[in-house]
């Protein structure tokens, strides 16, 4: 499978909690960190729940 680069670009302050438990599970726990991660289909549907708060570099 191919892999993806996640990055975090706006802070969790704010947030429902189920979005930071998300990003929690990505490991993403605080601004501008890069975490890679095999791209499958529950992988992708953590990052479209929290897409306004990362950037994915394919």
């Amino acid at each position: 499978m191919a892999t993806i680069k996640i990055k975090q670009v706006r802070s969790r302050i704010k947030c429902p909690k189920d979005q930071k438990r998300t990003l929690d599970a990505l490991g993403l726990r605080k601004m501008n960190r890069v975490v890679e991660h095999e791209a499958t289909p529950s992988i992708l549907g953590m990052v479209k729940k929290v897409k306004h708060l990362v950037s994915v570099i394919e």
